[in-house]
């Protein structure tokens, strides 16, 4: 493994029931780096995190972390790995304060409990039992508990999911100042604006397979298109209305009256697009152009049916 890999993925192959959920997936994620892997339900993310964790064996393939077998070198990793599950994996008859307390017992040099308890707001609920905890309140728990312990390389799965947006941002500028010490932080998540914000590199996968992979701006940036969002009269006939920009365009309706034009758009296509509607008497409520999001690969390449 290269000195700045943490973890390396090699043709990771996992089955439940006979049926591949990872299959043949490789991923490499760098020290003091924040890779953000995204993907549908079900397209093997949170799986992949598993086996990295030691909660899962591989069916095929390699898992290294930290240059080790992260199920038959458990012992010597758990003091330099942090783990926070989907579930948040945390005793729930216990108060918060002692959960915190009793996992930084676990490490030779823990971070400040206090410090921790303090910034992401857990003082405000230290003495209710986990059961009694908000969604939201478990995850900054969870999160105080992976990282209490000064990991090397912590896993993070849906770290900001069901909490409020302070709380989001808080959980936010911790993982950045993780990354900024050399932590190697690997995260899934469904939130393009939060792999927007912290991602060094981002991993699309889909079907258990790796399908897009680089850097947000390398992977916004395919070909130079832009994006044209527009609101308007809903049911338009988005056949016709590509015609007759007579470019290389898509256009679709993502909900009722909402519209996206994705493509080579300039000021010409603004103009075509503005008299085609003029001439069915629709007026357009909103109008932006902005070069292609996240959001917009992410549903390029994975689909836009529900899964």
């Amino acid at each position: 493994m290269p000195a700045t890999s943490a973890v390396e993925i090699s043709g990771l192959v996992k089955r439940y029931d006979g049926r591949p959920v990872v299959d043949g997936l490789d991923l490499v994620a760098a020290r003091g780096q924040v890779t953000a892997v995204l993907g549908p339900n079900g397209a093997g993310k949170t799986t992949t995190v598993e086996c990295c964790e030691g909660l899962r064996t591989a069916d095929d393939g390699q898992v290294r972390v930290l240059g080790l077998d992260p199920v038959g070198d458990a012992r010597a990793l758990r003091p330099r790995v942090g783990v926070m599950l989907q579930d948040g994996g945390l005793p729930t008859a216990v108060r918060a304060r002692d959960v915190l307390a009793h996992v930084a017992r676990m490490y030779a040099a823990p971070r400040p409990v206090a410090e921790l308890t303090e910034r992401l707001g857990i003082d405000a609920f230290a003495g209710t039992t986990v059961r009694r905890l908000s969604g939201g309140q478990r995850q900054r728990l969870a999160l105080a508990a992976a990282i209490v312990g000064r990991p090397e390389v912590v896993f993070l799965d849906e770290p900001s999911a069901g909490m409020d947006p302070q709380s989001r941002r808080v959980v936010w500028d911790l993982v950045a100042e993780l990354r900024d010490e050399g932590v190697a932080v690997l995260l899934t998540t469904h939130l393009m604006d939060e792999a927007e914000r912290l991602a060094d590199r981002v991993v699309v996968v889909d079907h258990g397979r790796v399908i897009a992979q680089g850097t947000v701006p390398e992977l916004v940036a395919s070909a130079d298109d832009r994006t044209l969002h527009l609101v308007t009269t809903p049911d338009l006939p988005v056949a016709e209305l590509t015609a007759a920009l007579g470019g290389p365009f898509a256009v679709e309706e993502r909900a009722a009256g909402s519209y996206t034009v994705a493509g080579p758009v300039e000021a010409a296509t603004v103009a075509a697009l503005t008299a085609w509607l003029a001439d069915r008497g629709a007026l357009a409520t909103r109008l932006t152009v902005g070069r292609r999001t996240l959001e917009d690969v992410f549903l390029d390449l994975t689909g836009r049916e529900l899964r």
